[in-house]
């Protein structure tokens, strides 16, 4: 039996994935953030320093997602949806929601800030798996097949569409989109699902000046490089920059001042100037990785409900992180999205790898995966205590 059929590949190979991309995104957000954090009289090290901190928090939230049975995430599906949609609704709430960039999503109390749809992408992923699984055999019946998964999931991305954040509300759409493809559900009902949220995207970003000249900057067979096109523009000339083996880490010349979110949305940019092909080669191939890993626990789990969970997660994390590679090489307009584990941002972060645990947790349960994790455990155990005698 070779390494990628044992029960316990897509355990390893999710967690070393998920382990290194944040490592790396830690590394990336110190070298671009630095130079504007001291021309903003800060320390250089100040975002690192609060990405670091979001890492903290969700390096043992995740390993206790990863330890928690399948039956709790099925058991507390519907008060997790409704925990997140009474968080999101508080960004409508004087004095505690924010607006950041044109988008009303954000939550501060005191010195706590948050982006309430992180939360809301994970918990509308567990319901929806929660929902379709107990509905799987009526599934074919167009009715039960988008009541009501369609029209709760359609509340809660039109709650985060109310703040003004398509971006957002469209990696939900494809989380969406991927429940409902994973569950069973006839293409027919999905792609008819799809064309009417794309019609929507359409027709909120035609209402919008600034959307549509971000879709005409794309499209464009001329762009001002100074007012719309200015930050694709300069994203370009980092991937340009840095060749095949980049300039070296810490060496970016777009980051001083020139690339705008060159440690959030466009840190893509800076990997790629710095490190190169190589390094943007390496997050694809993480990427990558992730994917096969969360497909190998869809194909071979039993469970429906885990089933449907992670290709809605799968669609997210892996959607969003084509998204956001797609806008800094110039496939699609700006439409401000992270990339997940390696931008900085705490929310996306935290709440990423609070997901990625529920994975881990569900490729845990894996047939034949506990058993093999147990034995593994069990000879690293007895393994230290002869290494102990032997010293003794």
């Amino acid at each position: 039996m070779g390494p990628w059929n044992s029960p316990v590949t897509s355990y390893y190979v999710l967690t070393g994935a998920t382990l290194l991309l944040l490592v790396l995104g830690l590394v990336m957000v110190l070298s671009s953030s630095s130079i504007e954090s001291l021309a903003a009289g800060r320390s250089p090290y100040a975002v690192f320093a609060n990405q670091a901190q979001f890492a903290l928090v969700g390096l043992p939230l995740m390993w206790v997602a990863s330890r928690l049975p399948v039956s709790v995430y099925r058991r507390f599906a519907w008060p997790i949806l409704g925990v997140a949609a009474v968080f999101q609704a508080m960004v409508f709430v004087p004095g505690i929601g924010d607006e950041v960039n044109g988008n009303q999503n954000w939550v501060r109390i005191g010195g706590f800030t948050a982006q309430p749809s992180e939360a809301m992408k994970l918990a509308l992923a567990i319901w929806l798996g929660a929902v379709l699984a107990r509905k799987r055999p009526l599934l074919g019946q167009w009715k039960h097949a988008l009541v009501p998964a369609v029209p709760v999931a359609g509340l809660m991305i039109g709650l985060v569409l109310i703040g003004s954040d398509l971006g957002t509300a469209m990696v939900m759409m494809l989380l969406v989109g991927g429940a409902l493809f994973i569950a069973g559900v006839p293409v027919r009902i999905v792609a008819s699902a799809a064309g009417v949220a794309a019609a929507g995207a359409v027709a909120l970003a035609v209402a919008s000046p600034n959307r549509s000249g971000r879709v005409k900057s794309l499209l464009g067979a001329s762009c001002d490089p100074q007012k719309d096109c200015y930050q694709a523009i300069h994203g370009m000339y980092g991937l340009a920059t840095g060749g095949w083996g980049g300039l070296g880490l810490g060496q970016s010349r777009e980051k001083w001042s020139y690339l705008p979110e060159a440690h959030n949305d466009f840190i893509f940019a800076i990997i790629g100037e710095e490190l190169g092909l190589v390094g943007t080669l390496l997050v694809l191939g993480l990427v990558t990785l992730m994917a096969l890993a969360m497909f190998r626990v869809i194909r071979r789990h039993r469970d429906p409900f885990v089933q449907i969970t992670t290709g809605a997660i799968a669609c997210w994390i892996i959607g969003q992180a084509l998204v956001n590679i797609g806008v800094v090489i110039g496939l699609l307009p700006v439409i401000g999205v992270p990339l997940p584990l390696v931008s900085a941002g705490g929310s996306a972060l935290i709440t990423t790898m609070a997901a990625l645990g529920v994975v881990i947790s569900f490729a845990r349960s894996e047939p034949g995966a506990a058993e093999a994790l147990s034995a593994r455990s069990g000879v690293v155990r007895r393994s230290l205590a002869v290494i102990g005698r032997a010293r003794g």
